[in-house]
């Protein structure tokens, strides 16, 4: 993806800060995805006769991944206050590679409400591929 200076946008091409605001959206949904499992690993870890240690390195991983994330928004979020709304990238490629049809679809256009995997589908709930 290369950044430049454009006064027009084609249909593929965005500004960077607005694309740039839809990742940090979509590490926060990662982020929260994470801290939801949490409590359920926690508790079948609980009921499992295992090494205390090794349950308490996959839950400091999750913890760290959670704040990982986070920090990784947050970053980006702080540096596109900083990019100037001219710069224009093509997201073609990029979005090709996303291989999560909702994800993709967060991050192509900028109409983004709520989170790009839906809640209530991310329990229990599969899409055959």
């Amino acid at each position: 993806m290369n950044a430049e200076y454009l006064t027009t946008a084609s249909a593929m091409e965005e500004a960077l800060p607005d694309v740039l605001m839809r990742i940090v959206s979509e590490l926060h949904d990662v982020a929260y995805l994470i801290e939801r499992i949490e409590p359920q690993l926690a508790a079948v870890h609980g009921e499992a006769s295992g090494d205390n240690a090794e349950r308490m390195m996959v839950l400091q991983g999750l913890d760290l991944a959670v704040q990982k994330t986070r920090g990784l928004a947050e970053f980006i979020d702080t540096i596109t206050g900083s990019i100037p709304g001219g710069w224009i990238v093509d997201v073609t490629t990029a979005l090709n590679l996303v291989k999560l049809a909702d994800m993709q679809k967060a991050l192509s256009n900028g109409n983004r409400h709520g989170h790009s995997q839906p809640l209530g589908k991310a329990v229990g709930d599969f899409e055959a591929f």
